[in-house]
């Protein structure tokens, strides 16, 4: 029988051009009709530094990525070093004749007398290419979209030829490498990462305003938006800083656009005055936070889930906030969408949280269906005229919110503590009732808490428990452990604040054990579960090494 998936890896040095090749391969697989999965990994540095882009595809749909090597194509010898030691029985490597590939199964790809050192990655590509079984004329139609608009005429034809000369070379080569069931069409499909499914969102959302200052893995999301901003009305500004961008984005909300910010958490940290500027003035805002590996620098290219607590409790003072992550990039796109939602009802700060391997990891997706998603429309709600009051008192805390300009009320906000219509008060008496109005919107923004999804028996004896990009490695690694007869549930959050119980505290205490998983070194869900629902979690696995959680991680963890 043919592989049910099969793991394709490219590794070099940044500037070799390994990220062209593995996207155009990527999507040569999905016009094959093939379902993919993209991680990448990649170090601090422009050029140099050792790099991958693993494709992990299949006739399937694939929620996880996942360990060993069935085609390793080395385009430098430290490649051959490092992973060597990770290729599967049956594997296969791509190489230049002039390194040494030891004992793997090795093709020597003569790269000087099939093309120029320009086009070492185009030859790489070709000669992939017919090993993975796909037509060279789509190959070469999706590689001259690549390029063609940043190449002229010349150049593109001749990585055209070393395109074909590549595959030509490789058909008659022996390799004994066995592909995956025959692909199937279902249909149009994109490929999307998760840093460009939540601009789409927000942009369905009616995204209007974007601040960002760049910062790793974060800057997709920016990119993304600024590629549609013309069609979609969107203004968009480069800060200077963090605290230039989060100020701008309040500015731009204040006036009624909706509004966003992306950046990781050393440019959160200093967005934080301004996120408790939010919280006072009741101001709508998304924070886009794409976690990496911390303290300070840290691993700025790698992935990790160690700032859930700093989005909760970023910002001085008690305001209250809404924490999406989204663990697929189908659940970025509806994150995007919802959290500029949450933001306009609930009048305050919504964050959602990715990673680099989520952010970076390309997917297969059908056309979001756009139908009955209905864009943001700032302002309104309440008196109007002599009877509006910007800051109103009311049950749910959600006061009416009207837009400068707009129409004859005098809008008022101010960051010091505030009377009902905005201004400067000291009433201390006021101050606790004004306090407590906001905190009322948590009630709310609880109610419409996303609850956790469950696969697997009610009754199970093991529930792996996750949060954000940690769905799919997780649900893989339960569904093998089914495979073997054990009695295995898993639960997800896609939304970590604010927890509501009810939603599954009596699942959770059917479990025999409760397992949580997590990208981190701490347990920061699993302390919030036990803070906020009583949840004694009897087994922690956490990962804090850079590299993303794969199911073979977990089961070893677990066999421990």
């Amino acid at each position: 029988m043919p592989p049910d998936s099969m793991n394709l890896m490219i590794g070099g040095e940044a500037g070799q051009g390994l990220v062209t090749i593995g996207q155009v391969l990527a999507k040569a697989l999905v016009k094959s009709g093939y379902h993919i999965l993209v991680t990448q990994d990649y170090m601090s540095r422009v050029r140099g530094g050792h790099n991958t882009f693993t494709i992990r595809f299949s006739p399937r749909e694939l929620d996880s990525p996942c360990e060993g090597v069935d085609l390793l194509v080395a385009l430098n010898q430290q490649t051959l070093d490092r992973h060597a030691g990770e290729l599967n029985p049956g594997a296969v490597v791509l190489a230049d004749t002039g390194l040494s590939c030891g004992q793997a199964p090795c093709l020597g790809v003569p790269y000087d007398d099939l093309a120029g050192k320009r086009y070492l990655n185009t030859v790489a590509l070709g000669a992939s290419a017919h090993l993975l079984g796909l037509d060279l004329d789509l190959v070469a139609e999706t590689l001259e979209k690549a390029i063609g608009m940043k190449k002229d005429g010349k150049v593109v034809e001749e990585n055209r030829q070393a395109l074909g000369k590549a595959y030509e070379w490789a058909a008659g080569q022996e390799h004994g490498l066995r592909l995956p069931g025959p692909a199937k069409q279902d249909g149009p499909r994109m490929v999307l990462g998760g840093n460009q499914a939540i601009a789409l969102g927000a942009l369905a959302g009616g995204l209007k305003f974007l601040a960002f200052y760049p910062m790793t893995p974060s800057t997709a999301i920016a990119l993304t938006v600024i590629a549609h901003a013309a069609q979609m009305g969107v203004v968009y500004e480069q800060a200077e800083d963090e605290i230039a961008a989060v100020n701008m984005a309040l500015g731009a909300s204040y006036a009624g656009a909706p509004a966003m910010v992306c950046t990781s958490g050393g440019g959160y940290a200093l967005m934080t005055e301004g996120v408790s500027l939010a919280g006072m003035t009741e101001t709508p805002l998304v924070i886009a936070i794409a976690m990496r590996p911390g303290p300070a620098t840290g691993l700025p290219t790698r992935t990790e889930q160690g700032d859930l607590l700093f989005a909760l409790h970023g910002g001085h003072g008690e305001f209250p906030r809404a924490i999406l992550a989204p663990g697929s990039v189908k659940q970025c796109f509806a994150a995007g969408y919802r959290a500029l939602h949450l933001a306009e009802k609930y009048q305050g700060p919504v964050f959602i949280l990715t990673d680099q391997f989520l952010a970076d990891s390309l997917r297969a997706l059908k056309p979001f269906d756009l139908g009955g998603l209905a864009p943001v429309r700032p302002g309104g709600g309440g008196a109007s005229g002599g009877d509006y009051r910007r800051y109103e008192i009311t049950e749910d805390g959600i006061s009416p919110r009207r837009l400068p300009g707009m129409g004859p009320e005098l809008v008022v906000a101010d960051s010091d503590e505030h009377d009902q219509d905005g201004h400067i008060t000291e009433d201390l008496e006021l101050r606790v009732r004004m306090n407590h109005k906001r905190l009322a919107k948590e009630k709310g923004l609880r109610s419409e808490a996303e609850p956790p999804a469950f696969q697997g028996p009610e009754d199970a004896d093991t529930l792996l428990v996750s949060w954000g990009s940690s769905l799919g490695p997780v649900a893989e690694a339960a569904r093998r452990l089914r495979g073997e007869g054990q009695g295995v549930a898993t639960c997800h959050f896609s939304q970590v604040w604010p927890l509501e119980p009810k939603q599954f505290v009596e699942r959770l205490a059917k479990a025999g054990q409760v397992v949580v998983i997590e990208g981190n070194a701490t347990g920061q869900f699993a302390g919030l579960l036990n803070k906020e629902a009583g949840i004694k979690v009897q087994r922690f696995i956490g990962r804090c090494d850079g590299l993303n959680l794969t199911p073979e991680y977990i089961l070893r963890q677990l066999a421990s």
